[in-house]
């Protein structure tokens, strides 16, 4: 399909700088093939059954961004793929300026060597440091707001929180899973109380979301792979729920690639590894029957991928009618539940 056919008009100011507080009085669009509502977080539980399955991230973000100098040029280094304990892969703002051996002192006792680059300019760093490489990054790094976001204010103390799920226990992501911050102890609650199942998978966000797509076509871009998790009696309590025919509610696009990515002939089975999955309007899901998200990027792949799952004339009549309503769009912005079978 052609990219531009999924670009739609955004005003700068529908752009949200900081979060609803509290989290989960944030607005609901509620979008079924019917039509549309508008709600607030807080009704969640009344718009999902009794048995639903909500699947949610869990990955932790990291303080991934880093800044050295070179000389007299600033290096700013977004981590955004591990390798391994101490080595990443990132992407980096005066990339050229940089060759294998370069050493990069990043403070609070962090250096970094450069040990390779790739044909896409991203830059592979092998960390050095006297304390444990978490406690380096920790108090070295910074938390990586997306550049909508920090090209307008500076990131501070607040983000720290802001920026992280209630529930986020495995680090690892360098961008949040956005549609998990309206959630709160409370809302977790009502939905327990209300019948909700709740199962938690790891898919851990890469910098590599907020690429734009510069290809015309969507058969000529290639996504940035992720690690990610669903471990064996998570996949069984889904299995199970999709022979009951229960819905499985998707809480962010990462979850919703994650449980695809999990798909088999035999079913949703037990998974590990990276996943590189695009999806497109034409995909089939086979596991994910709703999906809870923010506003996207126009032209971006997540704004494709809701486009795959409610259809891309609904979708552009929904995101239309959030716009002229006030909704406020991206990673601190309010949220919308697809639900393509009403």
């Amino acid at each position: 399909m052609r990219v531009a056919d999924f670009d739609f008009d955004l005003p700068p100011d529908r752009i949200a700088l900081r979060p609803a507080v509290p989290r989960d009085t944030a607005r609901l669009l509620v979008v079924r093939p019917g039509g549309l509502a508008d709600r607030v977080m807080t009704d969640l539980p009344e718009r999902l059954r009794a048995g639903d399955v909500l699947v949610f991230n869990d990955t932790r973000v990291i303080p991934a961004q880093l800044h050295g100098r070179k000389g007299d040029a600033r290096v700013r280094v977004t981590l955004h793929r591990r390798v391994d304990h101490r080595v990443w892969w990132s992407f980096v703002k005066n990339a050229k300026r940089l060759k294998p051996g370069d050493r990069i002192d990043f403070g609070a006792g962090l250096t970094g060597v450069v040990e390779a680059r790739d044909e896409h300019g991203a830059v592979r760093w092998r960390f050095d440091s006297a304390l444990p490489f978490e406690a380096a990054l920790a108090a070295a790094g910074q938390m990586p707001l997306p550049p909508y976001i920090s090209s307008k204010r500076a990131v501070d103390a607040q983000d720290l929180s802001d920026y992280q799920t209630v529930y986020a226990a495995a680090p690892g992501a360098v961008a949040a899973p956005t549609a998990g911050l309206h959630f709160t102890p409370d809302l977790l609650a009502a939905l327990d109380a209300a019948g909700v199942q709740r199962e938690m998978v790891t898919l851990h966000v890469g910098a590599g979301t907020f690429v734009p797509v510069k290809a015309d076509d969507t058969d000529d871009h290639a996504m940035h792979a992720e690690w990610g998790v669903v471990d064996a009696a998570t996949a069984a309590r889904l299995a199970a729920a999709k022979a009951e025919g229960r819905r499985v509610v998707a809480v962010g696009t990462t979850s919703a690639r994650l449980l695809e990515s999990a798909w088999t002939p035999d079913g949703i089975q037990p998974w590990r590894g990276e996943t590189s999955i695009f999806i497109t309007p034409g995909f089939r899901f086979a596991v994910v029957d709703g999906l809870l998200t923010n506003f996207h990027l126009p032209k971006s792949t997540l704004f494709m991928l809701v486009s795959a799952l409610m259809g891309l004339d609904t979708m552009r009549a929904a995101y239309a009618h959030a716009v002229a309503a006030g909704y406020r769009f991206y990673s601190y912005g309010d949220a919308s539940l697809l639900l393509p079978a009403g």
